[in-house]
């Protein structure tokens, strides 16, 4: 397995149920590693950008509302094969769909308020990681 970087969002309702320090521990128990990680209040301009591929889609704008009322952490994590294996930590995207133990089980509400966002493939992660943070801000690569 090679050594991978992937994006995690700790979203507004985890943040507003103080879960994000719980939700940090459970993903180095996991045997990640957090490169980088920052509290920020998304705007409406970065939610917009940062979900611009679903912008036809009718969920859209309650996407954008839930992601900028409220603090959120975005997280660099390293681990190998982190982008499978963050989405095996996070769950299902439906809370009451997602296995016992992952993050959107313990942590999420529902479809819609499910706790964490994370890369969905490797071009992605990269993709979503310079969105968030330029390169001085992350660990650089090991090795």
């Amino acid at each position: 397995m090679a050594v991978e970087r992937t994006l995690s969002i700790i979203k507004p309702d985890a943040v507003e149920k103080n879960k994000a320090g719980a939700i940090l521990a459970l993903l180095e128990e996991s045997g990640f590693k957090i490169l980088a990680c920052k509290r920020t209040h998304l705007s409406r301009q970065v939610a917009e950008g940062f979900y611009a591929v679903h912008k036809a889609r009718p969920f859209f704008g309650e996407l954008v509302e839930f992601m900028t009322r409220s603090p959120v952490f975005v997280a660099v994590l390293e681990r190998d094969d982190a982008v499978a294996q963050y989405r095996k930590v996070m769950g299902a995207t439906d809370p009451a769909k997602a296995d016992a133990g992952t993050i959107r089980k313990l942590y999420g509400g529902n479809v819609g308020e499910n706790a964490v966002h994370g890369s969905d493939s490797l071009d992605n992660a990269k993709i979503e990681i310079a969105y968030f943070f330029p390169a001085n801000e992350v660990a650089p690569a090991a090795g």
